[in-house]
Order: structure tokens, then sequence, then C-alpha cells
């Protein structure tokens, strides 16, 4: 099922959908002390919950998605030599971030197209990355986990709620 652009119902969705995964990753922020909250999530949340079926949504492309995307935007961090440099907020606007940045967004985007495995806020979780805000391999795998853990929340009010996000993928 899904919600029809610019209803009441499709906004309350939304709304609570929304807000019931950003709790969910916060809470484990809390409990855990780790990064379980960046600003990536926030995209996937609003796509899963205001488009549950596209394939952009499923969740085999989220996690996909968002994999590629860490690895890219680690990938470009070595070879820009940035992996203990500070964020580009702290340091500025420099050539090897702005070679990691273009590295980054340019692989996640080609391995989605090739992977054919859409999803949109990956461009922003690579930049998270090659822009140093998250840089140490355990935050990665955080972020990982934290991009399960909302599709999870989200998948399970929409299928509470009667939209049909598929189990995996939008395909099969």
């Amino acid at each position: 099922m899904t919600r029809p652009g610019g209803s009441r119902a499709a906004g309350l969705h939304a709304f609570v959908g929304c807000a019931l995964a950003m709790v969910a990753a916060g809470a484990v922020a809390l409990l855990t002390g780790q990064a379980w909250l960046f600003p990536s999530l926030g995209p996937t949340a609003v796509l899963q919950t205001e488009q549950p079926t596209s394939p952009s949504s499923s969740p085999r492309n989220t996690v996909i998605g968002h994999a590629v995307a860490l690895a890219a935007g680690y990938l470009s961090l070595v070879v820009f030599r940035l992996t203990g440099a500070g964020t580009v907020l702290a340091e500025g606007v420099t050539w090897p971030r702005i070679g990691a940045a273009a590295l980054s967004l340019a692989l996640t985007a080609g391995l989605l197209v090739l992977l054919d495995r859409p999803h949109p806020p990956a461009g922003a979780t690579t930049l998270i990355v090659s822009l140093g805000l998250l840089t140490a391999p355990s935050a990665l795998v955080v972020a990982l986990a934290s991009v399960a853990l909302v599709t999870a929340v989200v998948w399970l009010y929409n299928r509470a709620t009667g939209a049909r996000m598929p189990v995996w993928s939008a395909d099969g």
C-alpha cells in the first residue's frame, strides 16, 4: 500500500514512522554512547515511510546502499590520506577533502547503479564519512547497525499500519 501524497493520513503516517525510527536509534545511542544517530538516517526513514513499496525503500537496497556508501567513504579517506585528519567543519575545505568527497560520491553512485540497488540517502552517508564526520572503522560498523535498526523499526511500523514494505527486496 503506497501512501497518497498530500493527505493527512500520509502525513501522519510519515510523522509517526520517522519519529519512532529516530527514537529507537536515539535510545540505543544513549544506552551505548555510540553514534547511532547520524544525518542520512533521516532521508532513509522519510523514503521508507513515504514510499514503502519503492525499490529504493526496500531493506535490501537500504542496507546495501549504506554499506557501499560507508566503504566508499572510508576508501576515499585512505586514498587521500585523511583517516587521521579532523573534520571538514574543523579544518575547512582542502583539495584532498574535495577529492575524497568527489571520489566517495562517484564510487557510491556508480556502484549502486551497477548493482541496480538505488538508495539515494546513501549519497549523504558517503559524504558524512569522506568529510570526516564518521571515520573510525568501529563507527562505520555502528552506522550500518543503525541503518539496520531504523529499517527494521520502519518496516515493522509500515507492516503494522498496512503499508506493504517488502520483507527484503521489492522484486521478490
